[in-house]
């Protein structure tokens, strides 16, 4: 019984404490999530790089318009990812992080979410609203805050103490 009990607590917190094995995301989730992020990243850095580093007077690049696609496709992934996250982690997270005296993880969390509203609005904009004379603006906003967002994740995940606990094993 004390086996199986460590076993579930063995994700441990350096703030003290333990994180239940029931609030870690679900290896499905944790897939989708870093698949989707690597691949936003990936299609955003490029098409950035494609459309940046052509001349003023160059044509658009064929690959343009299909980096956005297959871009818009991990945004819908990582969409139904998030609300997958916002139903079940989120609350436990927030409750987990009351009893347990995790300030840190709260803020991160809290962090994330309004990073995550801000990306896909300006995602949305972009694609939808943007005049022209701010859609330069818009897209460098949009692209700074899914950095932040990337940068963030990894602090939340640190804040766990997974990543010691797993250098460990």
């Amino acid at each position: 019984m004390r086996q199986r009990f460590l076993r579930r607590m063995a994700h441990v917190n350096p703030a003290g404490g333990a994180v239940p094995e029931a609030h870690r995301l679900a290896a499905w989730q944790r897939r989708s999530l870093c698949g989707a992020a690597a691949a936003l990243f990936a299609t955003g850095a490029a098409w950035l790089a494609v459309h940046y580093t052509r001349s003023a007077d160059a044509l658009p690049s064929p690959a343009e318009p299909w980096l956005i696609r297959a871009h818009g496709l991990a945004a819908f992934v990582a969409l139904f990812v998030l609300g997958a996250l916002a139903a079940s982690h989120v609350p436990r997270g927030w409750r987990l992080a009351e009893r347990r005296g995790w300030p840190a993880q709260r803020r991160t969390g809290v962090v994330l979410c309004g990073l995550g509203a801000a990306v896909v609005l300006t995602g949305y904009l972009l694609y939808y609203f943007a005049p022209d004379n701010i859609r330069p603006a818009l897209g460098w906003l949009h692209a700074g805050l899914g950095a932040a967002m990337a940068l963030l994740v990894i602090a939340h995940r640190r804040g766990t103490g997974h990543d010691r606990h797993h250098a460990r094993s």
